[in-house]
C-alpha cells in the first residue's frame, strides 16, 4: 500500500449511470486507491423506448423534449440515455402498445436490461482491475431490486459486502447495510428504524476492533450535515415555509444510533445526493461524497487510513 496503511475510492448513486461507473472502475489507478467501493444505488431508474419510424428515423424522449435522429445518430442517442443512468431500449409503436395492453411486460423488460447492463459493467470492471492488485466492492442500495444481489455475488474477483463483514487490506474491517429507513418513494430495500437498528447491530457486535471499523451504511446518520434535504408533502411536492422550500434531516436515526454507540473510525454513505460533505459524531468520522449521475460527473470521497491514526484524511473529489 501506498504511503498510508489503506487508501479507499468511494463512490455511490450512480443511479445506472454508464460514464460514472466506467469512471470509477479508473478511479482506482488514477487515485491510487487500494480499495474501490461503490456504496449503492447502482441500478437505473427506468427505461427509455427508442421508437423506430418511417423512412429510417428513431424517436425517444429524453429530458421533457423529443430527440429524432438516423440510424447513423443512434449510438449516441444510446450513450446519451446510458450516460443519463437510463436504459435504452430500441421498440416499435406496435411494441409500445403490447406494452400499455401489458404492463407485466415493461417490468420484465426493464429487469432484462438492468441485468444485462449490471454484468457487462462486472466484466469491465472485471477485466480492467485484474493483475492491478486493487480490491473492488459492488453494494447495494436502497434503490437497487433485490434479484442483484445475486448477480453481484457471482464474481470470483468483485466483492457484494452486503450484510457481512469484509476484512479489508491493511487490517481494517467494514460492515454494510443498503437498506433505509422508509421514504416517500416506497423502494425496494426499507425497513422501519427498529429493524434497521438490528441488522446494522447484528453485524456491529462481530466487528474486532472499532478503531480500525468502517461502516458502509448507505443512507446517513439523521440530523446532520450530510442528511440535509427538501421535505417532501404526501404528493412529493417540496414543503414550503415563508417562500422558501424546508430543509430537514432524512437520514436514519438507527445509523446515527449505531455510529454514536460503536464509534466505528469511519462511516461512509450516500442516499442523498445534495448533502455532500463530512460529519462527526463523537470520535467517528461520516462521509458523504453526494451525486451528480445525471450530468455525468462522478462524485467520490479518497479516503487515507492509518492503522496507527485512525481516519488520517479525506479528500471529495468530481471528475
Amino acid at each position: 500500500m501506498r504511503g498510508t496503511d489503506l487508501k479507499i475510492f468511494f463512490a455511490t448513486d450512480i443511479h445506472g449511470s454508464d460514464r460514472c461507473f466506467r469512471k470509477f472502475v479508473n478511479a482506482g489507478k488514477f487515485y491510487g486507491a487500494d480499495v474501490l467501493l461503490m456504496g449503492g444505488d447502482i441500478t437505473g431508474k427506468m427505461l427509455v423506448p427508442v421508437i423506430e419510424g418511417p423512412g429510417g428515423r428513431y424517436s425517444s424522449h429524453l429530458f421533457g423534449r423529443e430527440r429524432t435522429v438516423d440510424a447513423d445518430g443512434l449510438p449516441a442517442l444510446r450513450k446519451e440515455i446510458a450516460d443519463a443512468g437510463f436504459y435504452a431500449y430500441d421498440t416499435t409503436p406496435d411494441q409500445i402498445a403490447e406494452f400499455r395492453e401489458r404492463p407485466e411486460l415493461v417490468e420484465e423488460t426493464f429487469r432484462k436490461h438492468m441485468h444485462r447492463t449490471l454484468a457487462d459493467w462486472m466484466s469491465l470492471a472485471e477485466e480492467r482491475l485484474r493483475g492491478t492488485g486493487i480490491m473492488c466492492l459492488l453494494a447495494p442500495g436502497n434503490d437497487d431490486p433485490l434479484f442483484v444481489d445475486e448477480l453481484l455475488g457471482s464474481s470470483d474477483m468483485l466483492v457484494n459486502p452486503e450484510g457481512r463483514l469484509v476484512e479489508l487490506p491493511g487490517g481494517f474491517t467494514m460492515i454494510s447495510v443498503g437498506y433505509s429507513n422508509p421514504t416517500p418513494w416506497d423502494s425496494p430495500r426499507e425497513l422501519p428504524e427498529e429493524q434497521l437498528a438490528a441488522r446494522i447491530d447484528a453485524l456491529a457486535v462481530q466487528v474486532p476492533d472499532m478503531s480500525r471499523a468502517v461502516f458502509n451504511l448507505h443512507v446517513p446518520p439523521k440530523d446532520t450535515a450530510i442528511d440535509q434535504a427538501m421535505a417532501l408533502d404526501a404528493e412529493f411536492r417540496p414543503v414550503m415555509r415563508s417562500g422558501a422550500p424546508v430543509i430537514t434531516g432524512v437520514g436514519s436515526r438507527a445509523v446515527r444510533d449505531a455510529i454514536t454507540t460503536y464509534q466505528p473510525m469511519l462511516g461512509l454513505h450516500g442516499h442523498i445526493h445534495e448533502s455532500r460533505g463530512e460529519a462527526r459524531i463523537g470520535r467517528s468520522r461520516s462521509v458523504n461524497p453526494g451525486s451528480e449521475y445525471s450530468e455525468g460527473v462522478l462524485l467520490g470521497a479518497l479516503v487515507s487510513l492509518s492503522s496507527k491514526k485512525g481516519v488520517r484524511g479525506y479528500q471529495l473529489v468530481a471528475g
